[in-house]
């Protein structure tokens, strides 16, 4: 084995054996920044780089699964990619669908979509409703949510939207419907519904910022910034992250 590999498999155990006893979160949200640039750094083309993408996510998940996280949320395109060259988001598109459909067919986790179902085109849609449908008995996998034409603003507009028409046949005035709508009625009607909010949300590629990315649920999240880009995300950065997570006094804003 060479050297370099022996040293990570060393600060591995070691980065393992501080998390032992520790409390992780329940709840990883991920920001899977960088294919492009990465692609671009080796010379290569920005399909080259989704697809190294894609191929990290599965190894993401095992790792997630080694630690026992229930739930995973992962930005795969936002509501702003889809304004991207019609040639990149075609690649960009069926990079996706066959990675949910590979995601599926494990029937290691069970699939739900986040984000706006209307915005997302064909064959793509078709393929995430069938890849939910196919694993939406499996109550006792690990959830992952795909966050797909997702956009943190248009949530809460579609949020609000949504609680607005259920109250429509109520008959209620404008001054009613604005003493009824609370917090907690927004939750309720979020893409992650029943869900718990992230405790940790992890973005790559160096830049510090959420663009939007749970924009609602990530009020009380710790937060971690990685340099790397997601295709080249180790192991040893996920677990980096998780050592800060519980080195992290949470407040939950008190």
């Amino acid at each position: 084995m060479p050297l370099k590999n022996l040293l990570y498999r060393v600060y591995e155990r070691q980065l393992l054996n501080e998390l032992k006893g520790k409390q992780l979160p329940k709840h990883v949200g991920v920001i899977l920044d960088g294919n492009r640039r990465w692609a671009t750094g080796k010379g290569s083309t920005s399909r080259s780089g989704h697809a190294a993408g894609a191929k990290k996510i599965v190894e993401f998940l095992l790792w997630c699964d080694e630690l026992d996280i229930p739930v995973r949320t992962l930005w795969l395109l936002s509501t702003e990619n889809l304004q991207r060259d019609e040639s990149e988001l075609k690649n960009l598109l069926e990079v996706i669908e066959s990675s949910v459909n590979e995601l599926a067919a494990t029937q290691r986790w069970r699939i739900n979509l986040v984000g706006a179902k209307g915005a997302i085109p064909q064959p793509l849609a078709s393929s995430i409703a069938q890849a939910v449908s196919d694993t939406q008995n499996l109550i006792d996998k690990p959830l992952i949510n795909v966050a797909i034409a997702y956009g943190g603003r248009r949530e809460v507009v579609d949020a609000v939207k949504s609680w607005i028409r259920l109250q429509s046949d109520k008959g209620l005035s404008a001054n009613q419907l604005i003493d009824e709508l609370n917090d907690a009625e927004i939750s309720a009607h979020l893409y992650t519904k029943g869900q718990p909010d992230p405790d940790l949300v992890i973005r790559t590629s160096g830049e510090q910022r959420l663009s939007g990315f749970l924009l609602w649920q990530s009020a009380h999240s710790e937060f971690y910034f990685c340099e790397a880009y997601w295709p080249a995300f180790r192991r040893i950065d996920f677990l980096r992250a998780l050592r800060a997570f519980t080195q992290r006094q949470r407040r939950y804003g008190l």
